[in-house]
């Protein structure tokens, strides 16, 4: 059986989840209304098939919410624009990492980013 390989993915969110979230808005001091709000995550999965998991609340057999709250909510469409040229990795580790890279560059680029 070939090991699972994780992407990394980028969501747009709708810019209301500025105004409404606090927590949101406390992570980008940054964002200054021009830029779109994005959620960064990653997956073992193909992005859609995990962007449809967030909007539709995913729960896994054991009862356990696997989906974003802020991208249940405020989820718009995928950017692959923003994460096409990252290759797939092997481990999860690596994908947080990146992850945590990818976030972190598009917050210095004055996106307002989300990721966990």
């Amino acid at each position: 059986m070939s090991k699972a390989l994780y992407r990394v993915y980028v969501v747009e969110l709708s810019k209301r989840v500025f105004t409404e979230n606090a927590k949101f808005r406390a992570a980008n001091p940054q964002f200054n209304g021009v830029l779109e709000c994005l959620y960064v995550g990653m997956t073992s999965k193909l992005p859609k098939e995990r962007f449809e998991q967030h909007k539709t609340g995913y729960r896994n057999k054991k009862g356990h919410k696997l989906s974003s709250n802020l991208v249940e909510k405020y989820g718009l469409y995928l950017r692959p624009s923003l994460y096409n040229h990252i290759d797939p990795v092997l481990t999860r580790a690596e994908a947080l990492e990146i992850e945590e890279g990818l976030a972190l560059e598009l917050r210095r680029a004055r996106y307002a980013v989300w990721y966990n």
